[in-house]
């Protein structure tokens, strides 16, 4: 805990951001960040030209859920310079990777800090902007990351780098043309036909289908394989956010009305993926070269699953589970559906990306999301969680294996 208190201290004059892990991490572990964000406000009252400051607060505001004064200090950070350092490396660094980022908040890119921190690769951030050339030289680094993700205010930013990324001559991973895949209604459909795979059909639909839909047209007319109760959810929405099963079109027209104002949505078929005790189980995993790594397990009896809503503090039962399930990852969960991992890794052949997952009662994986911007993390307490940093430490390890993997590529 001192350790991340001393880390929330930032040196004026520093080129280092203070990092979202840091932050996150802070957060996850209740500490107070107002007193922080209001450090940062009097250091930028006497030094307004700090552009690092200016994207430590965002971060803050982000996380305190103040998105749209975040996203103004970002614009600022971002008018003042794109190039920022991040705080990964304990010591002298053996490489510089370089990511390459879009504005948004911290789900808009890969968090490319949980997988390199405290070893010894520098991590860098260069943003490029929607709309505005690409720069043609870029700073010195040794492996290049494109940690853009897929959305729809990305996709001409991803189209733009595919070209580009041709004329920058460092070693290369997650190559944009295969981020440009990830919309939720492209996934459904590449995997359509994947045989260890189960992932219902989805459709980006305009508000006025959805109308049209609450209205009694044929819902087959919008979705394919469409049966009652569905999913909504905002397009490019996370976490839950706007996510809700709907039983009927009188849900739905219910739903449209809390949702007002919102343009496009995302909907699908409900898959029923409990198990035989009646509790949902939803896995996270990371694919690193096609290798996949268990980074959690939440368990609920609520279908709409996330790690810190699932209880798993509350009940020491699911946690034995969790951490039985992740000793045993390799000879049980990921031998049991191999095909359906070979599948994913040929569908979409990222270096680095992760899936939400469940297993249906027929043994299939059944997929929830493909993203290559899904945090996975160490943050969890070690007394009530000493199984995790083992199994992250695997996630970490390879990760960075990959990296070195990469920068040794191009001397070879």
């Amino acid at each position: 805990m001192q350790e991340l208190l001393t880390a929330l201290e930032f040196v004026p004059g520093s080129p280092f951001q203070l990092g979202l892990e840091t932050l996150l991490h802070a957060a996850f572990l209740g500490i107070d960040l107002n007193p922080l964000g209001n450090r940062l406000i009097a250091h930028l009252a006497q030094f307004p030209e700090d552009a690092v400051r200016y994207m430590d607060l965002s971060f803050v505001l982000q996380i305190g859920g103040n998105e749209s004064m975040a996203a103004t200090l970002q614009r600022e950070a971002l008018r003042l310079q794109r190039h920022f350092l991040l705080p990964t490396a304990a010591g002298e660094p053996a490489l510089r990777l370089l990511a390459i980022m879009a504005p948004g908040n911290f789900m808009a890119n890969t968090p490319l800090e949980f997988l390199v921190s405290r070893g010894d690769i520098a991590l860098e951030a260069l943003y490029v902007m929607p709309g505005e050339p690409l720069p043609e030289q870029l700073p010195p680094h040794d492996v290049l990351f494109v940690a853009v993700g897929e959305s729809a205010s990305t996709r001409d930013l991803l189209a733009d780098l595919c070209a580009a990324v041709g004329h920058w001559k460092a070693p290369l991973l997650n190559h944009p043309m295969h981020s440009l895949c990830l919309a939720r209604d492209t996934v459904s459909v590449i995997l359509n036909d994947a045989q260890a795979i189960q992932l219902p059909l989805t459709a980006r639909l305009s508000r006025r289908e959805l109308e049209q839909l609450a209205g009694g047209e044929p819902e087959r007319d919008f979705l394919a394989d469409a049966a009652w109760p569905l999913i909504a959810r905002p397009l490019d929405s996370h976490a839950g956010k706007g996510l809700e099963r709907l039983d009927d079109r009188a849900a739905l027209q219910a739903y449209l009305a809390r949702h007002e104002g919102v343009p496009e949505f995302y909907l699908s078929s409900f898959v029923d993926y409990r198990s035989g005790d009646g509790l949902f189980r939803k896995y996270r995993i990371v694919l690193i070269e096609g290798v996949p790594y268990l980074c959690h397990m939440a368990i609920s009896s609520h279908w709409m699953i996330h790690y810190l809503n699932a209880d798993m503090t509350e009940r020491p039962e699911r946690r034995a589970e969790e951490a039985r399930v992740m000793l045993d990852f390799e000879n049980g969960f990921a031998r049991r559906h191999r095909q359906a991992f070979a599948e994913l890794h040929q569908a979409f052949p990222l270096d680095y990306f992760g899936i939400d997952c469940a297993e249906t009662a027929d043994g299939s994986l059944l997929v929830f999301e493909v993203d290559t911007g899904m945090i996975v993390h160490a943050m969890d307490p070690v007394d009530m969680f000493p199984y995790k940093h083992a199994a992250m430490r695997k996630v970490f390890d390879a990760f960075q294996r990959m990296v070195r993997k990469a920068a040794g590529s191009a001397h070879a």
